[in-house]
């Protein structure tokens, strides 16, 4: 049978809440792109991993991505602005490995801010050894004008800055994994999102 090409994948759901709504730039493109990330996980079972900032002042998660992070992982709130510092966060995802097993895992980030909480959650996963995927069709910030620097500064580091369906693919591997007819069902279901999203959150970044 064929296997995966990520053991041990992962998503992290970066601070997508109510009252970020109006403030981001291309909020609304984050939100089709992390729901078309969460389906994947669902298909897939990948665990999801969602925090928010300071939700009794910020909000909650938004509406649109409620029911599909009902099952998370881990659903943590924080005031520490990487998501690594969150205390449920850090003791699933920041542990080195000590036994010489393969723990470290190929963990894709979408939300917000991109120069401040995606860049701190991926410099802290990348201290930590994993293999880092910030999904550029799926960050943003106030000023559209801190995302490329920001993009610009994590591939520096070594993160690997891709998109949402490269990922998706990449996590794959394998056209013979059994749920790939499931995926490239999603895929054609959100491509017409999909292209509106490149266009107008990537083309002018």
């Amino acid at each position: 049978m064929a296997q995966r090409n990520f053991q041990n994948p992962a998503i992290f759901v970066c601070d997508m809440q109510e009252k970020f709504r109006n403030a981001i730039w291309q909020f609304d493109k984050i939100i089709l792109t992390a729901q078309k990330v969460l389906r994947f996980a669902q298909v897939l079972n990948i665990p999801v991993v969602v925090t928010t900032q300071n939700a009794a002042k910020l909000g909650g998660t938004v509406s649109e991505l409620e029911p599909l992070v009902s099952s998370a992982l881990i659903n943590a709130d924080k005031t520490a602005f990487s998501m690594m510092r969150a205390p449920a966060v850090a003791a699933k995802f920041g542990q080195q490995v000590t036994d010489g097993a393969a723990a470290q895992g190929e963990v894709a980030i979408v939300g917000i801010e991109s120069h401040i909480c995606v860049t701190q959650t991926a410099l802290d996963l990348l201290a930590r050894g994993h293999r880092v995927y910030v999904l550029a069709d799926g960050v943003g910030s106030c000023n559209a004008e801190e995302v490329p620097v920001a993009l610009a500064r994590l591939r520096a580091a070594g993160v690997n800055v891709t998109t949402s369906e490269g990922w998706l693919y990449e996590c794959m591997g394998d056209a013979a994994i059994p749920e790939f007819r499931d995926v490239a069902k999603l895929v054609k279901e959100t491509s017409a999102d999909t292209r509106v999203v490149l266009k107008e959150l990537l083309g002018k970044i």
